[in-house]
């Protein structure tokens, strides 16, 4: 008899239910490992969203302070013609005329000059190499 045909019955009993528990063993260990790169994927997207989001609140409050500043700008531009003019209202008056030409001119007139021109200022600026 060779040594295959005296190997005793429990043996590959015993092999068999090793293997199976081998198996099984890596098949838990393979899922908790994939459950695990799931959780830090999901973590690493909420990271980078919280990020994004602080990014655009953080312009959102520049362009506000803009947008108040330059308020403030126009209604002193719009005081001191109205002062050199001798009246109030026609300062703001000149005021509200060039903001309304310059939306006539750029919705109606001319649709494609402010595109172009912000389009050739975004290409220039792509263009530098700092």
């Amino acid at each position: 008899m060779s040594q295959e045909e005296k190997r005793n019955p429990e043996q590959d009993d015993q092999s068999g239910k090793t293997i199976g528990k081998l198996i099984d063993s890596t098949v838990t260990s393979s899922y908790e490992d994939l459950l695990a790169i799931i959780e830090a994927r999901a973590e690493l997207i909420k990271i980078e969203i919280t990020e994004k989001l602080a990014v655009v609140a953080s312009l959102l409050i520049i362009a506000i302070f803009l947008v108040a500043g330059l308020i403030y700008l126009i209604t002193t531009i719009a005081l001191l013609i109205g002062e050199l003019l001798g009246h109030y209202y026609l300062g703001y008056l000149i005021v509200s005329s060039f903001f309304l030409l310059a939306f006539l001119v750029f919705t109606k007139i001319r649709p494609d000059l402010l595109k172009n021109l912000i389009h050739k200022i975004l290409l220039s600026s792509h263009g530098q190499k700092n």
